[in-house]
């Protein structure tokens, strides 16, 4: 095995546990839903520091450790279709995507800019699949109120819900990632001998 592949190996390994420790470290929200202690910003660095195809890769294998984890919430489903629903969007593709991050250093170069469009981005595509999988399939659990709300529409509902703890995961993520950049900057982009 060449120097480089066991290096890229390891650091993934390493920050897959972080990023798996680091989603225990939940904060409820009033509304449903959980923030994380930015669970998802190991896998952005990994994405920016070995590129996005590397990035999908160890976002896969977080993706796959999050659905073992998660495997109480595919009893739900009323369907098999449902199920598979669960698993590929609330799992495998939503938490798969966070590794494309790295794709936004073509246009904006190794840059702090990059990791925050790139948080920015992938976050948005993970809300995407939990919105569908929301107003699909756990829109049959919708309250009758929420946020003080009347709800009728299984869409609007998924949007709320998963909105509202995506946005908040959103903005710790940008703040942690941009506070802690510069001190990590030659680690992230690779900048020194590797």
């Amino acid at each position: 095995m060449n120097k480089n592949l066991s290096r890229m190996l390891a650091e993934s390994a390493v920050f897959i546990a972080i990023g798996t420790v680091l989603s225990f470290l939940k904060i409820d929200l009033p509304f449903g839903g959980g923030v994380t202690i930015v669970s998802m910003l190991p896998l952005v660095f990994i994405s920016h520091r070995w590129g996005w195809k590397w990035g999908l890769l160890t976002a896969f294998a977080y993706s796959l450790i999050q659905l073992i984890f998660g495997l109480d919430n595919v009893g739900y489903a009323s369907s098999f279709l449902a199920a598979v629903g669960i698993i590929l969007l609330d799992y495998v593709i939503a938490y798969t995507v966070i590794g494309l991050s790295g794709i936004f250093e073509k246009p904006f170069g190794k840059t702090r800019k990059a990791v925050a469009v790139g948080i920015a981005v992938t976050f948005f595509l993970r809300f995407l699949c939990h919105l569908v999988t929301g107003a699909w399939i756990w829109g049959v659990w919708m309250p009758e109120t929420f946020m003080n709300m009347t709800m009728t529409n299984p869409w609007i509902y998924s949007f709320l819900y998963n909105g509202w703890y995506m946005l908040a995961e959103l903005v710790l993520t940008e703040i942690v990632a941009m506070l802690i950049y510069q001190p990590l900057r030659k680690y992230i982009h690779g900048d020194y001998m590797r």
